[in-house]
Parts: structure tokens; C-alpha cells; sequence
């Protein structure tokens, strides 16, 4: 969840590598660093808070050399090991102060390897684990040297190669050495990293985001490698020693994707950017016989028609994505479908064999609670299917089959356009399963994949009268808790919208299924009490949506302050609201598409009528890469 950038070529590293930290802060923001390697020396600063607190830093030293070195490495971070401190930020130095390194995720056995190495004098200046991993590479690459034998570049690969061999955890590693001043050397293992290849100069990052200015040609790295750039060129072995082969991509967005283009917020522009998303999604999906497509597949038909359970596994916004992916399954499926917090699955010990689909969702691929989940499917010998939006991620190469979002950078904190994509990756996964086990037409899924596609222009239509929300938002900016409620597919709605403004205003939220009210959470209601009511389409569900329109009857007889959302043409419920926002007609499973939006934008305006930071909310990073 950390942001790398390593660079090595012809140009001065520094603007280069705080470009792309820039682009990656979003990834971790408790503090930032750089190493330059120039004149023979390794120059670093690093500063606790964010990105800023050090180019403040760095503008203040003035020009003792640090810009002009053309090898370099930085981070941002968030914190796991020490605090978020000066001392603790990264890069962190060997003993000699020879050695540079920056870090990802966690080495899991650091304790053990402390100890080892201040029983051999090493005196530690930091709390991180990451200090290990830059004293262990420097006393291998002093135990190369003093053996003979390769020089330069080749020996810091090997160095690199016997220290990872020590580690436990999870890792991404970037590493300079100054003996070495035209190379950097990184290795990977269960944590994001990829090579942008460009001419006279390569760049590494934890994202493409980091070198898009640069160059579009990227090459993802496998599990256990480690690799090596020079200015000449890219070399990729295992951790063993092995040759070792990356997969070249061409990256298919440019720069300004990572942009706000405008907006006040990234997090704005992400909302708006979700007609597009979704579309971009439904591209390329429906074959001309009408069948579902998937990215990736290796899984025949047969083992499709085998399953009979389907367990979702994620974690926050996508777990509520995998909540309303459960109606849509079981209704058009007809199998049992579950879902499952991915840090709790593996330990209750869930029942899973061949017949078990595991459909794992994941914005990042990275997230460490849904890999662990997804192997300890696999290794219960269950299938696994990913929806995720980042190529060449872990969890989809681990994966049997993957369905890739294709919804672009999304840089705030807080899933908007994620959210939207995982649902419509979700529906066609349904519709995927019910073709294959026959019990959908083609033309019956065609008809679903339509009402999709028609979906971007009500969206559209929707964020254009949107002022409103904007207006009540800073109305609700004082309150003290909101309460949101709501059934069926609206109940994972209401989840969602909670956790949004618990993400960004800091305010106390909760989501209810709305018919559990009475079993105690209606205790809760004081007069004034915001309570945010999803109301099921009166079309199709009209037993549930009275009982939705009961349920809000309820909570105003309590004083409660009622918002309701509800569909075009539902004029009954304006009776029973003190705020009544419409959104387009939508068939029932699909109506999250609509009714999730207002809430975003709810939660973001009240976040900036609070004065909070919309894009990086506190304590929260982008992608969680770590149990």
C-alpha cells in the first residue's frame, strides 16, 4: 500500500521520481523519501506527513548534488512497522550508508532478523522492518566483493537474490548501491510491482500511474522475481537464479486519466467518470451468439456447470458489491451463493471442493485478505474467479478465470467508480454462469446486457441534477450520526453509503436492513436524526416497497429526519419525506447502479463542507497490501 518509483538513465532522477510520487501518493501518505545516488554518495531526505512536508525539505537543502545524480529511487508511505516519523520514513541506509533501500508490505520474520543482525554490532535508527532488508543486502554484497568473481550490476542482482531468499512476508524491495551507480534492483514477492521500459532509461513503480509521462511500454513481473535496470536494459530472474520472463503490456491511457481534469476533488471527477467506466466495462463483452465473455479463462463449460455453491469473497466497498452480486446470482443462477468477508473466510474453516466457485473481487489485485483468501480456496481445490481492474495483479494471475474491470486509475481513497465497475463485472459473471448451466437464454441475457448498456446515459442524466444532494450535504455536515436503511438490494446500498461518510466525513454511520429496525437499532432515532431511506421500485417488488415506506413511517414517528431515494415517477413516498431525491427507473437488481450515487456525493460534500481531505481521507490507503 506504499508508492515506489525507481529510475535509472540519462536524466536528473529527482524530478523524475517525485513526479511519479506524486501520482502515487494516493497509495500512502504518513511520510515520503528519496535516495539519489550521485558523486559516489548516496543523498537521501525523507520526511514524516506527506509528499510536500519533503520537496519543502528537499527546496531548503538547495543544490548539493542531489538533483543532479541520474539514478534514484523514493516512497511514499503508510505505516505498518514504526510509526509515521522521520526516523522511520524511507529510504532507509545500511550501516556504511552504502546502501539504499525502500519497501512494500511487510517481512513477516524482521524481529528475528534484527536480532541477528545487532548481535553482529549493527546499530538500528529506525523501527521499521524494512532496516533489515538494506543492512542484510549490504553485508551479501560485502561477502560477493570479498569472494571476487562478478562486478557491477550482476553482483547487485545476486545480492538481492540472497537477501530476498531470507525474507518471510510479503514484499516489494527497491534498492540502490552507490558501487553500483547505474543500476536499481528490485524483487517482488505477494506485493504490486511493474517495469516501464523506455530508451537509454528504465523505471520501476508500484503502478504504471508513476512513469506514464515516460513511457507506455511495461512489462508485469511474476511471483518471487527479482530484476534489475540499467540504462542498456531489463533483467529478470527468480529468487533462485533462474532466468525469468516478465509479460509486456502496452499501457492504453495516458497521463491526464490521473488528473482531477478540473474537478475539485479526484474523487468528483471518479464520479463523474462513472457513465464511461461502466461502459468500458460492457465493452467487447456479448459475443455475436449472445454469450457472455470473460478476459481470461481456464475453466471448461463442464466445470462451470459443475458448481454448485458460489462463495464472494472482499473487503470493505467491494464486499458490498459481492452483497448485491448475491441477488442477482441466486435469482438467475438458481445456486447458493455466499458472502464472505475475505480476512474472516480462511479461518472458519468454509466447506470448499472442485464444485465450489470462488469468485474473489479485489479493485488492486493486491488485497492481501483476498489473496490468502483465494489460496486457501485453491488449495481446498475450489475454482476461483477474479473481477479486479489492475493487469497483471496477483489475485487475477492466481486466479482460474478473470473478468478485468477496465475502469482506469481511480486515485481517491474512497471507491466511487471501483464500486460501480465490480457491480456490472458482477451482473455479467451472473448472467455468465446462468447461460453456461442453461438457465438463461441468450437472448434473455442480451435483453439484461441492454438494460446495462442503457445505464451510462441515465447516470449521466442523473449527475447532472445533482444539486440538490450538494445543498442537503452541507445541511448534514453538523450532524452527529446518520442512519442509512434499506431492502433487498437496497439494504448493501445502504452498507455502502455509511461507509462512505464514515470514510470521509468521520461521521458515525450505520446501514441497516431496514426490516430490522424494530429487533433494536430504532433505539438509535432521536429527534433530527438523519435516516437515509433506499426505496425499492414500486415495479416488480411493491410488497417489499411498501414495507420500505412502513419502515420509513416508523423512524419519522420517532423524529427522524427522513431522505428518501426513490424512482422517477414514485411520487407516494414524498408524503413520508423531508428530502426526497429521484433517480431513474432501473429493474430492481440493478438499481444499485442509480441509488448508490447520491450517497457518494452526499459523503463527499458533507467530507468538504468538514473541512476534511476528500481524496485522502486519515488512516486510510488506497490498497490495503497487507493482512
Amino acid at each position: 500500500m506504499c508508492g515506489i518509483v525507481g529510475y535509472v538513465g540519462g536524466r536528473p532522477a529527482l524530478s523524475i521520481v517525485l513526479d511519479g510520487l506524486r501520482r502515487l501518493e494516493y497509495r500512502g501518505y504518513d511520510s515520503a523519501g528519496v535516495a539519489i545516488i550521485d558523486n559516489d554518495v548516496v543523498r537521501t531526505e525523507k520526511r514524516a506527513g506527506k509528499l510536500a512536508n519533503l520537496e519543502k525539505a528537499l527546496a531548503e537543502r538547495g543544490a548539493d548534488g542531489i538533483a543532479a545524480g541520474v539514478t534514484g529511487i523514493g516512497h511514499t508511505r503508510w505505516a505498518t512497522h514504526g510509526g509515521p516519523t522521520d526516523r522511520n520514513a524511507h529510504p532507509h541506509l545500511s550501516a556504511d550508508g552504502r546502501v539504499a533501500v525502500i519497501h512494500n508490505g511487510i517481512i513477516e520474520n524482521f524481529a528475528r532478523l534484527r536480532s541477528e543482525l545487532e548481535a553482529q554490532g549493527i546499530e538500528f535508527r529506525s523501527d521499521t522492518d524494512t532496516e533489515c532488508a538494506a543492512h542484510l543486502l549490504a553485508l551479501e554484497m560485502s561477502a560477493l566483493r570479498a569472494a571476487g568473481g562478478e562486478e557491477g550490476p550482476a553482483l547487485l542482482a545476486e545480492g538481492m537474490r540472497r537477501t530476498v531468499r531470507r525474507l518471510e512476508g510479503a514484499f516489494t524491495l527497491l534498492a540502490v548501491d552507490v558501487e553500483v551507480p547505474d543500476a536499481v534492483v528490485a524483487a517482488r514477492r505477494n506485493s504490486p510491482l511493474v517495469v516501464g521500459r523506455g530508451d537509454g532509461e528504465n523505471f520501476l513503480a508500484s503502478d504504471v500511474s508513476a512513469f506514464i509521462e515516460h513511457t507506455r511500454e511495461a512489462i508485469e513481473l511474476g511471483q518471487d522475481q527479482v530484476v534489475l535496470i540499467t540504462p542498456a536494459g531489463i533483467e529478470i530472474t527468480g529468487f533462485d537464479g533462474s532466468p525469468g520472463v516478465g509479460t509486456e503490456f502496452h499501457i492504453d491511457w495516458d497521463a491526464s486519466a490521473a488528473e482531477k481534469g478540473g474537478y475539485e476533488y479526484f474523487m468528483l471527477k471518479e464520479i463523474a467518470e462513472q457513465p464511461q467506466a461502466i461502459a468500458d466495462t460492457l465493452l467487447g463483452r456479448l459475443s455475436e451468439r449472445g454469450e457472455i465473455i470473460l478476459d481470461e479463462v481456464r475453466l471448461t463449460d463442464q466445470d462451470l456447470r459443475d458448481v454448485d455453491k458460489v462463495f464472494i469473497v472482499a473487503c470493505g466497498t467491494s464486499y458490498h458489491a459481492g452483497m448485491v452480486a448475491k441477488y442477482a446470482i441466486e435469482h438467475w443462477v438458481r445456486i447458493p451463493c455466499e458472502v464472505e468477508l475475505a480476512s474472516e473466510f480462511r479461518y472458519r474453516d468454509p466447506i470448499l471442493d472442485r464444485s465450489t466457485l470462488v469468485i474473489a473481487i479485489s479493485q488492486s489485485g493486491e488485497t492481501m485478505d483476498t489473496l490468502m483468501a483465494i489460496r486457501h480456496a485453491k488449495e481446498q481445490k475450489a475454482r476461483v474467479l477474479a473481477i479486479c481492474n489492475t493487469n497483471g495483479s496477483t489475485i487475477p494471475r492466481e486466479s482460474d478465470a478473470v473478468l478485468y474491470t477496465h475502469g482506469g486509475p481511480e486515485v481517491a481513497v474512497a471507491s466511487t467508480k471501483a464500486f460501480m465497475t465490480q457491480l456490472v463485472a458482477c451482473y455479467l459473471i451472473g448472467l455468465h454462469l446462468a447461460q453456461i448451466r442453461g438457465v438463461m437464454y441468450a437472448d434473455e441475457v442480451a435483453a439484461v446486457v441492454s438494460r446495462l448498456r442503457r445505464t451510462p446515459d441515465n447516470l449521466r442524466v442523473l449527475l447532472d441534477r445533482m444539486e440538490d444532494v450538494r445543498v442537503l450535504a452541507r445541511d448534514l455536515k453538523t450532524a452527529s450520526t446518520v442512519l442509512f436503511i434499506g431492502r433487498h438490494v437496497g439494504f448493501p446500498v445502504a452498507l455502502e453509503g455509511a461507509l462512505k461518510l464514515k470514510e470521509l466525513a468521520y461521521m458515525h454511520a450505520e446501514g441497516f436492513a431496514a426490516g430490522e429496525l424494530k429487533h433494536g437499532p430504532i433505539s438509535l432515532i432521536d429527534q433530527g436524526t438523519p435516516v437515509i431511506c433506499v426505496v425499492p421500485s414500486p415495479q416488480g417488488r411493491g410488497v417489499m416497497r411498501d414495507k420500505v415506506v412502513s419502515n420509513i413511517q416508523e423512524v419519522r414517528a420517532r423524529g427522524a429526519r427522513t431522505i428518501v431515494i426513490a424512482e422517477e415517477g414514485d411520487d407516494d413516498v414524498a408524503a413520508f419525506a423531508d428530502h426526497l431525491i429521484h433517480v431513474p427507473h432501473t429493474p430492481t437488481l440493478l438499481a444499485p447502479l442509480m441509488t448508490v450515487v447520491p450517497l457518494q456525493i452526499l459523503a463527499c460534500e458533507i467530507a468538504a463542507a468538514r473541512g476534511n481531505d476528500v481524496d485522502q481521507p486519515r488512516n486510510l490507503a488506497k490498497s490495503v497490501t497487507v493482512e
